[in-house]
Order: structure tokens, then C-alpha cells, then sequence
């Protein structure tokens, strides 16, 4: 049996971008579409993606959208635009946060916020903290906020509010969705979707949001596979660089802070020994965390696939047709 360690999740990059570009070249004209949309964050997912889709049916049949809100990093847009000059895609600007604002998606965010905190308003920042699981306990939500001053307060969520937060800024996926599908209908085009396996596996999508797509060519691939696949495939290393982030909220938050129990690599690590039944101990001694916190991980994978069943279901039907 190998030692657990980053090794396990080589692969050979070259033959694996060459595998996965002919499945999306035979997925699209099975799909009887011309080419494929592609919603650029700047993130690494997306930029793999973007770079696979030029690869499988070259450059002029792919077309990118940067798709910024109120909320958005400035760098998401600069680095989406840096990687469609790159690679030589057409692409377009779309601030959703007109129409965001119309749906009610802030509004009714920072109504739920201000259950919590009453003086929230103009100027503030906030984000969603996940607690507890890795304590072995129940996963649960803080809510963190910044005055426009500076000053940072944060406090457990009860659940109505944090649903409603949730829900309210799912608009954002579910808007930038529609407007990936417009293109698509418009140009007889297909639509990519990004997921990685440690996001897919998990749940860390909106459903019929990001979650909606007609291909989704990196959901096999661990996050630490889809990093090292983007300087095999030669993209800038400034987004080869970049750091996991949601980019839904407007303080900076890491993804391992807002879903995962871990940071991406050591995810990564958890849930390949989770599925290969290495034991709770070999873990812990990898990631060099004690055993009952090895233990909260695997607890925590399984928790988090229960969820997802929801996530990944079709519409039910009475009868099969």
C-alpha cells in the first residue's frame, strides 16, 4: 500500500488534457452544438476549463463572460480578461448588479443581517463562517461583518436568517446562469460548467445555478490535479497562483472558511483517503492532525454527501418515461 501523501493524486497531465479535450470535442457534437460558453471568474476552475475548451474546439468556437456584481473582487474581472486575451477567446462584460439589485438579492441579504447585527447598513461588509465540524460537532454558521470603520463583529447565525442569506445570494449564481444560457442559445453554442471533484463530490454548488451546465469536464479532477493542469497548459502564472476564494461575499473568504472543513490540498488528501478506506489514523498522520479530528473530516465528507443528494437530483417523476 503507497504512503499517503500528495503522490497519490499524480497523474499524468499531459495524456489527461489530451483525454479530456477529445471527450469535450465529442460531447459537443454529440450535443449538436458549435461550440462552448465559458463564465471566467479568474479562478483556476474556470481558467482549466477555459483552456481545455480552446484546446477541444479551438479558439473561435469558444466564447467567455465576465460577470461581475456589487460583491466581486476587482481582481476576478481583470484576471478573467487577462485570461481571455490569453487565450485568444471572444468575450464579453456583463455587471449583473443591476439586475441582482432588481431581484431583491441585497435587499433581502441585508435584511436577514440586520436580525443579527440591527446597525448593519451603507458601507459594511460581510461573509458566512462555517464552525463546528471539524470540533466533531454540528456544522453550523457565524456571521462576520466590518463597519465601515473598520471594526469587525461576528456572531453565531440563527437558522432563518441563514437561509436567507443563502438564498439571496444564490440569485447570483442562478442570474449569471441565465445570461451563460442566452449566449448559448444565441450562438447554437454548449455550456461548460466547472466544478472540480472536491466541489462536485460535496456539494459546493447552487443548484440550477453553477450547478447547471451541459458538460462538466473537470469533475473528475481533484482541485490539486485542476492547479497543477494549469501550468501544464501554460495559463499566467498570476492564475496559476490565485488562492480558493467564494467571491460571492464582500470581505475576502476562502472556500475552505465558507464550506470546506480544510484547505483544498488537504481536502483533497481527506476525501481520496475517505474513498480508498484508508484509515482515520493514517490521515491524522499525513495531515498531522489528531485522530479525532481526522475522524471529524471523514464524519464530516459523508455529512456533506447526504446533503448533496439533493444537489445532484433530477425533478422526480411519477412514472418513468
Amino acid at each position: 500500500m503507497n504512503a499517503l501523501g500528495p503522490q497519490v493524486l499524480d497523474i499524468d497531465l499531459a495524456a489527461e488534457a489530451d483525454r479530456i479535450a477529445g471527450w469535450m470535442r465529442g460531447t459537443t457534437r454529440q450535443l449538436r452544438r458549435r461550440g462552448l460558453v465559458i463564465a471566467m471568474s479568474g479562478g483556476i476552475d474556470s481558467s482549466v476549463c477555459a483552456a481545455l475548451a480552446v484546446r477541444a474546439v479551438g479558439a473561435d468556437k469558444v466564447f467567455g463572460l465576465l460577470l461581475p456584481e456589487r460583491d466581486s473582487s476587482g481582481q476576478s474581472s481583470r484576471l478573467g480578461r487577462l485570461l481571455a486575451e490569453h487565450l485568444g477567446i471572444a468575450h464579453e462584460l456583463h455587471d449583473i448588479a443591476p439586475a441582482l439589485d432588481a431581484l431583491g438579492c441585497y435587499r433581502d441579504r441585508d435584511a436577514a443581517i440586520r436580525q443579527v447585527f440591527s446597525d448593519y447598513g451603507d458601507g459594511w461588509k460581510n461573509k458566512i463562517v462555517l464552525h463546528g465540524g471539524l470540533q466533531g460537532g454540528i456544522n453550523y454558521y457565524k456571521l462576520v461583518v466590518q463597519s465601515p470603520e473598520g471594526n469587525m463583529q461576528e456572531a453565531r447565525l440563527p437558522l432563518q436568517a441563514y437561509l436567507q442569506i443563502v438564498a439571496a445570494t444564490n440569485h447570483k449564481q442562478r442570474l449569471r446562469k441565465t445570461l451563460e444560457y442566452y449566449h448559448a442559445d444565441r450562438l447554437n453554442y454548449a455550456v461548460i460548467g466547472t466544478p472540480n471533484r472536491l466541489e462536485y463530490d460535496q456539494g459546493f454548488f447552487v443548484k440550477n445555478g453553477d450547478g447547471s451546465a451541459d458538460l462538466k469536464p473537470i469533475a473528475h479532477l481533484f482541485k490539486s490535479q485542476v492547479y497543477a493542469m494549469a501550468r501544464q497548459l501554460g495559463l499566467p502564472e498570476e492564475i496559476c497562483a490565485t488562492t480558493p476564494t467564494t467571491d460571492t461575499y464582500s470581505l475576502p473568504q476562502g472556500q475552505d472558511e465558507f464550506y470546506f472543513a480544510l484547505p483544498y490540498a488537504a481536502m483533497d488528501l481527506a476525501l481520496w483517503a475517505h474513498d480508498h478506506d484508508r484509515p482515520a489514523a493514517e490521515l491524522a498522520a499525513a495531515l498531522q492532525m489528531p485522530v479525532a479530528q481526522a475522524e471529524a473530516v471523514y464524519a464530516d465528507i459523508a455529512a456533506k454527501r447526504r446533503a448533496a443528494v439533493y444537489l445532484h437530483a433530477p425533478p422526480a417523476r411519477m412514472e418513468p418515461l
